[in-house]
């Protein structure tokens, strides 16, 4: 991952110019505190929850927390998208299927970001309809002022503004995941 960088520089992806938005030093803060909550619900359980991070944009986040967990777990991967640009689409295809058994156990789906909660509800649909007995969400953002859904996200990181955002594991286009701080964009979009 890139070296994270002062907050006053602009990027450009693509043809976007992006600002700093959430320095790396925060969003670290951020996961110590998201992973404390999951230890305090887990550690000391004799079962083992499945960690579903949803590639590729949780790798990060999910590299980080994963060695701050105090529990044991497995680990498996499912890749879904919604987002082409910078809109989601609100179409949601499975491009790489889950490879794990989830029947009757606890499944928690780490997420890069929850927006509006479309792709997330329909995972869980997905999970439930395949026999998890429990299923809990840990997000890096959320969106709240566009979340569509009653069901509560159980491990929130940090809640950011209705813009769109880049970097750590976000992208844009599929570029902009390696920035270590999170990138808005810009308003002023001229050279």
């Amino acid at each position: 991952m890139q070296k994270s960088l002062s907050m006053d520089n602009r990027i450009k992806i693509h043809d976007k110019y992006f600002v700093p938005y959430i320095p790396n030093e925060k969003l670290i803060k951020a996961i110590d505190n998201v992973s404390a909550k999951l230890n305090a619900d887990f550690e000391g359980k004799d079962e083992y929850p499945l960690i579903l991070p949803v590639l590729s944009g949780s790798i990060i986040f999910a590299g980080h927390l994963l060695p701050r967990l105090h529990f044991n777990s497995e680990l498996s991967a499912i890749r879904v998208s919604s987002y082409e640009g910078t809109r989601s689409t609100g179409n949601i295809k499975e491009i790489l299927g889950l490879t794990t058994d989830v029947q009757g156990r606890t499944v928690i789906i780490v997420e890069d970001i929850v927006d509006t909660g479309k792709t997330i509800i329909k995972l869980i649909d997905n999970l439930t309809f395949r026999g998890a007995k429990d299923i809990r969400v840990c997000t890096m953002f959320t969106k709240p002022e566009v979340y569509k859904y009653d069901r509560p996200l159980e491990y929130v990181a940090m809640k950011v503004e209705n813009k769109f955002i880049v970097g750590f594991g976000l992208d844009y286009d599929q570029i902009g995941r390696h920035l270590a701080d999170i990138y808005i964009l810009d308003d002023n979009q001229n050279d």
